[in-house]
């Protein structure tokens, strides 16, 4: 199955009643007894006190093990660090407000991790061993969950990566599944009140029929110097169109684009490659849970300047809108960000127990 089609079965899982009494939840005392200055967290590696691996040789996954060290040690002809043979997910725990801690669409992540490890050729992650992974991380480092109220998150960022002694352009012998795991404030400062993009036509960020719909490692590391670039010239993210024909919007450097059109339905931009983000995907059911048009399509540039509102959407960034867009000498402005803030609001409520989660995307972990 292709990425979307994979992202679009892990949403159809059944919902689960989250109605539950505070005295029958996870005991609230163990979470965020670290008792770091939670208001101030930003988007920035905290050390924790675990990291859980699991390993892959001769064919099959290991049981996991559990390290205080953030560190592996690799040989260095690992196709990691040769041919980049690596990828990776993001996804958060929160703590309700009822006191359990739940991740947030873990399912959507396990699918997408295994639609780029198909890509990359690695070895498939069962569904049980990835969400066995990220309970135990989230077990581990309970004390670094920013409390219910805080705003923050524990963002858990699973990596897969091929080692081992190989100079041959082939799969790896051996894998390695690793889960670490930071407290988070917002990625940007500032989020709701809007930022600046800028479009970048010097530069292209995925090839058609690439690895841009993939969570791909490699895909990151060219974009340091373009996004320095954008940062330098007083803007706060890059916007990247087609790179065949330059004429259509893609996404963000750090997140998908989703807008709202000049009759109110929510567009996003239908295209290979575009990373499927797992906040998108949510973003649009509930839109239309919430009685909006929502639809993935080809957003041509010409179209922007009628755009009512415009947003980056992500794990890391949820959804931040957007003051303007700047291409060349052309400025776009947005001075509404109403929609984008409901639609915001109402994934803040699921993740956080204050609304029905009607599309099962809470996982609990039991601490």
């Amino acid at each position: 199955r292709n990425a979307n089609n994979m992202l679009a079965s892990s949403l159809a899982r059944p919902a689960r009643s989250l109605a539950r009494p505070l005295s029958a939840a996870v005991g609230p005392a163990a979470v965020g007894s670290a008792g770091l200055d939670w208001s101030s967290l930003r988007f920035n590696p905290v050390p924790t006190t675990s990291v859980v691996k699991f390993e892959w040789e001769n064919g099959k996954w290991d049981a996991g093990t559990e390290s205080t060290t953030p560190t592996v040690e690799v040989h260095l002809f690992s196709h990691v660090l040769n041919f980049g043979q690596s990828i990776f997910e993001g996804l958060k725990a929160f703590q309700t407000v009822d006191g359990r801690v739940c991740l947030f669409n873990a399912r959507c992540n396990v699918a997408r991790l295994n639609s780029g490890a198909e890509r990359m050729c690695m070895p498939p992650i069962p569904e049980a061993l990835f969400l066995d992974g990220l309970e135990r991380t989230v077990r581990a480092n309970v004390a670094f969950i920013p409390p219910y109220g805080t705003g923050g998150s524990l963002y858990v960022r699973p990596i897969l990566f091929g080692h081992g002694a190989e100079m041959a352009i082939a799969p790896a012998p051996k894998f390695t599944l690793a889960f670490i795991s930071t407290p988070v404030g917002a990625f940007f400062q500032g989020a709701l009140q809007g930022k600046r993009a800028l479009v970048r036509d010097d530069v292209d960020r995925a090839a058609p029929r690439g690895t841009g719909g993939f969570k791909v490692a490699g895909n990151y590391a060219p974009d340091m110097l373009v996004s320095r670039g954008t940062t330098e010239r007083g803007f706060d993210v890059s916007l990247f169109l087609d790179a065949k024909t330059n004429s259509f919007i893609e996404e963000f450097s750090v997140a998908n684009f989703i807008a709202v059109a000049a009759d109110g339905t929510i567009v996003t931009p239908s295209s290979p490659s575009v990373l499927p983000s797992c906040t998108r995907k949510v973003v649009l059911r509930l839109a239309e849970e919430l009685g909006l048009k929502a639809e993935e399509r080809p957003i041509p540039w010409d179209e922007v300047k009628s755009l009512k509102e415009a947003a980056a959407c992500g794990t890391a960034v949820v959804l931040t809108p957007m003051k303007s867009i700047t291409r060349g000498d052309e400025e776009v402005s947005f001075g509404s960000y109403a929609t984008i803030q409901r639609l915001y609001d109402t994934v803040v409520e699921i993740q956080t127990g204050l609304r029905p989660d009607t599309l099962g995307l809470l996982h609990e972990v039991k601490l």
